[in-house]
């Protein structure tokens, strides 16, 4: 690869991250940065992590427990920006149903239906269609489970992580036709 200066290569790192949406891993960090040393990439990251932290006060690149990297709002942050934010991508009630699949996975249309209603069939749709679940079929039964899209979108490494983590928030999964 050419030889780039540091400012090129720091650029292509703000670009990837700032672009991804979603946690990037550092080999994909260093095809980003369009060099081959992983070790100047990490040295380069670490300096725009602290360069974040001093020039943004809302703003972070985070290093997450898998040791991916994301660009994203501060959490104490997120109350003021939701009213201001777009719609979102998945609306509530189709997330509802989806962390419901990510809880209790593998989980049966069946079980889905009686603890989401009717609707549960339109949400099921619409997260195989952004991939976030998929299905197994034994005979006429359907048993839906989480995909990697749905991990590395919502920066999940460890399914037992993330149980513990939805035990330690309040119940708010309720039978309603939403």
């Amino acid at each position: 690869m050419a030889r780039l200066p540091n400012d090129e290569v720091v650029a292509r790192l703000e670009a990837a991250l700032y672009s991804a949406g979603r946690p990037i891993t550092l080999e994909e960090l260093v095809n980003a940065s369009g060099i081959d040393s992983k070790e100047k990439v990490k040295r380069l990251l670490a300096e725009l992590i602290n360069k974040t932290r001093v020039t943004f006060k809302a703003l972070e690149i985070a290093k997450l427990e898998d040791n991916s990297y994301v660009f994203q709002l501060k959490p104490s942050y997120t109350p003021i920006v939701k009213r201001f934010s777009n719609r979102p991508q998945i609306s509530n009630s189709v997330l509802k149903t989806l962390s419901y699949i990510a809880f209790e996975q593998p989980v049966t249309t069946k079980r889905l239906l009686e603890i989401r209603g009717s609707k549960v069939y339109y949400h099921l749709k619409e997260l195989q269609d952004q991939e976030f679940i998929r299905f197994k079929s034994s005979g006429r039964i359907k048993v839906y489970s989480t995909t990697e899209k749905f991990n590395s979108y919502f920066g999940i490494s460890d399914l037992k992580m993330l149980k513990k983590s939805l035990l330690s928030q309040p119940k708010n999964i309720e039978k309603k036709n939403t």
